[in-house]
């Protein structure tokens, strides 16, 4: 399993690469602190597990690996723009991500927040011009995308987690939030890796469900580590979550129903991948990967 991980990170590592080369490096108007900012905040060693489930189920439905690249690249900047933006002063404020000082910090705040934007309208740019996908696919991978990240999804997910601190949110308002906040990118890339798929409709909706297990089982861990693991192990600042007295699962549940939770999740994402009769060992061993790992 980790040497497919590894070459998908490697692919998407070097596909964002080329990206911003061509989209900053020759545009000479483009200021050179933006310029740093943007390949700073988007090229440094993050996990890349989106752009991974969307390789995964794109290739276990034999799609080509260059029809994915874009949508691989465009859900990654939208991921990467999310974390720049969460860090700012404004929202979670935090000062160390993926273990180096947060966009903010290396530069200012309000490079940062121009570095955000441009990460977002970069996503929608490589998927509008990729010339080996259909427009009648792009057109739909946009409005995944789009949905995934705006109001109903991501935005109006950290929204509600903002809204959230201090308070005891009930187990449906959690999933909602973190369904809405972390789940649907994650299920958006399963989904916009099976889009130019033929059998598309028939596994739409278990996709769906798929995602929706993943995304709060990789949310479960999330909170789990802010409390066992440590900063240098995270990349980030543990216990941002209890400093900021946000609603988690162990502050809800306790740390060892959290862990049941988690593994019953991990059970169910595994019969959804059963159910969508896709052979993909890789993907199997990813959902697994979702529950162990330690940061």
């Amino acid at each position: 399993m980790q040497t497919q991980l590894t070459l998908y990170q490697q692919r998407i590592q070097s596909k964002l690469q080329d990206l911003l080369s061509e989209s900053l490096t020759f545009h000479t108007k483009v200021p050179a602190k933006l310029t740093d900012a943007i390949k700073y905040a988007t090229l440094n060693n993050g996990k890349r597990l989106r752009p991974a489930l969307l390789y995964a189920i794109g290739e276990a439905l034999e799609i080509p690996l260059v029809q994915l690249d874009s949508s691989a690249c465009a859900i990654e900047l939208i991921h990467s723009y999310s974390l720049v933006h969460d860090d700012l002063p404004a929202m979670d404020d935090d000062d160390l991500r993926r273990g180096q000082p947060t966009c903010h910090i290396q530069f200012d705040e309000a490079t940062a927040i121009l570095t955000g934007d441009a990460q977002q309208t970069l996503a929608f740019q490589v998927l509008s011009h990729d010339e080996t996908v259909s427009d009648h696919h792009k057109i739909k991978l946009i409005q995944l995308l789009s949905q995934a990240s705006g109001v109903s999804g991501m935005i109006g997910g950290q929204m509600i987690d903002m809204q959230s601190e201090d308070q005891r949110l009930e187990l449906s308002q959690l999933k909602i939030l973190h369904s809405m906040k972390t789940g649907a990118l994650i299920r958006t890339a399963l989904m916009m890796g099976a889009v130019q798929s033929e059998h598309f409709a028939s596994l739409q909706s278990t996709l769906s469900s798929l995602g929706d297990k993943i995304g709060l089982a990789f949310q479960v861990q999330d909170d789990i580590l802010d409390i066992e693991a440590d900063t240098d192990t995270l990349g980030k600042p543990q216990g941002s979550d209890q400093h900021a007295n946000k609603s988690t699962f162990p502050k809800l549940l306790g740390l060892t129903q959290s862990k049941t939770y988690r593994d019953d999740l991990i059970r169910q994402a595994k019969a959804d991948l059963i159910e969508l009769q896709i052979h993909s060992p890789f993907l199997d061993k990813l959902i697994e990967y979702i529950a162990q790992r330690n940061h």
